[in-house]
This record gives C-alpha cells, sequence and structure tokens, in this order.
C-alpha cells in the first residue's frame, strides 16, 4: 500500500471556503481522496483535503518556520 502524507482528517466544525482551482489540481485531489479511501479512511471530498494539507505543508517548510522565528512579523487583524 502507498505511503501518504497526509493521514485521517479530524472531523472538525465545517467553514465555507471559495476557492477556483485548475483543473489538474481537482484532478489531483480527487485521486487523493481515492487513495486515502482505498488505505481505510472513509470516503473524502476534495474539497476537506485542502485546509490538511495547506497546514501539513506550513508545518514541513523549513525555510518559512526559519524566516518565521527570525523575523518579527507585525500581527494584523482580518
Amino acid at each position: 500500500m502507498t505511503k501518504l502524507k497526509l493521514g485521517p482528517l479530524s472531523d472538525d466544525k465545517p467553514v465555507k471556503v471559495t476557492v477556483e482551482l485548475p483543473a489538474e489540481l481537482h484532478r489531483s485531489l480527487l485521486d487523493y481522496g481515492r487513495l486515502l479511501a482505498a488505505a481505510g479512511s472513509p470516503p473524502v471530498e476534495p474539497m476537506r483535503l485542502i485546509v490538511p494539507m495547506i497546514e501539513r505543508f506550513i508545518a514541513t517548510d523549513r525555510g518559512f518556520a526559519k524566516a518565521r522565528r527570525s523575523v518579527q512579523i507585525p500581527e494584523e487583524r482580518i
């Protein structure tokens, strides 16, 4: 079985997000969801993959972590 970087998704309260994806990226997300289901996880909608993937990307980006520690980033309220 393929070892995927993204494990089971937590059952968080859904938040509505609108995003436009290139068709190829959408197909890749569909494939990723199918692979997760084949590995024993419940079926996953492609849009539910985006947040955990971004979280994983940020958590493993060493350059970002280093810059974040060394630079004072002003906090903005949105």
